[in-house]
């Protein structure tokens, strides 16, 4: 089964992991994510103007502006944000993005310390693909995941072939800092340039090739226990841009942020060596099945071989 297989009357659905149950996703934008990728006008748009990083930056703007926070309240209302979590009060952010990208208090995200263990480097939805070599349904039937177009590297993506791949996609609903998912010596970003397309499953199936098109950065991770760890960050339309703030070239812990997302939709693509992470069976059984995971930053994926 793919993603486009459960697509039920247009709806996204998903599998929240802490309550085992199947859930219908609220989509921000849906109405204008419907049109651009649904109607030939709307993908005229896109391609002529959406996709380009002027608009993103355009609308970034909009969302640094201090008029921008009145939109925060009303967003937090509609989509039922536990303001208990914020590491500040929702009326001290000076914008809409400020916002967008807030901290968290640190015990409403525990990590999972087991030392074998690897965890959800962000908030979202989730796929587990324990062969991406193998892997020819990536959201559409028939579709191959390109690890040399999507590491911009052919002899980095030799290294990978036969490995394993946890994708993380980000809702604008949801906490927009990534972390680390496990504990190491963390390279220097590496940008790629590329468009902006969203990374809504609406768009994914419509064109899965998203991931190796989008703008994205990459951060080798070197691990003891999973072994060379490939951290990816894409980027979607409508994202101001993609921003580091771990220290390069330094030792990290597990969970700690590397991070954040400005304002949009976005995603984070965790590559990893064959035969060096075992990920947990209700995840890769989701997968198979088409679905995505719901689950929070700080908790297991799954293990590793050793």
């Amino acid at each position: 089964m793919t993603v486009e297989d459960n697509l039920v009357n247009g709806e996204i659905r998903y599998m929240d992991r802490s309550k085992g149950e199947l859930k219908t996703e609220t989509i921000y934008g849906e109405r204008a994510l419907r049109w651009v990728y649904g109607n030939p006008l709307g993908r005229m748009a896109q391609w002529l103007l959406i996709r380009r990083w002027i608009v993103s930056a355009y609308y970034g703007r909009k969302m640094d502006e201090l008029k921008s926070c009145l939109r925060i309240k009303p967003f937090i209302k509609k989509y039922c944000l536990d303001e208990s979590e914020f590491a500040e009060c929702a009326s001290e952010y000076l914008s809409f993005n400020e916002f967008f990208y807030r901290k968290l208090k640190p015990e409403s995200r525990p990590v999972d310390e087991a030392v074998n263990s690897i965890i959800f480097p962000a908030d979202g939805r989730h796929m587990a693909f324990a062969n991406i070599s193998s892997e020819n349904n990536f959201f559409v039937k028939g579709q191959e995941f390109d690890l040399t177009q999507f590491l911009g590297d052919a002899d980095l993506a030799k290294r990978y072939e036969g490995g394993s791949m946890l994708l993380s996609r980000l809702c604008p609903v949801d906490y927009h800092r990534f972390h680390f998912p496990c504990a190491g010596r963390a390279g220097v970003p590496r940008h790629i340039n590329g468009w902006l397309y969203s990374v809504n499953p609406i768009a994914l199936i419509t064109r899965p090739t998203i991931f190796w098109e989008n703008k994205r950065v990459v951060t080798s991770l070197e691990s003891n226990n999973f072994g060379q760890v490939q951290v990816v960050e894409v980027g979607a339309t409508m994202v101001g841009g993609i921003t580091q703030t771990y220290i390069p070239e330094e030792q990290v812990a597990k969970g700690e942020e590397k991070g954040y997302f400005a304002f949009g939709g976005s995603s984070v693509v965790i590559l990893f060596e064959k035969d060096r992470i075992r990920f947990d069976p209700d995840l890769l059984e989701n997968t198979a099945n088409g679905y995505e995971t719901y689950t929070r930053f700080g908790e297991r994926v799954g293990q590793s071989f050793i």
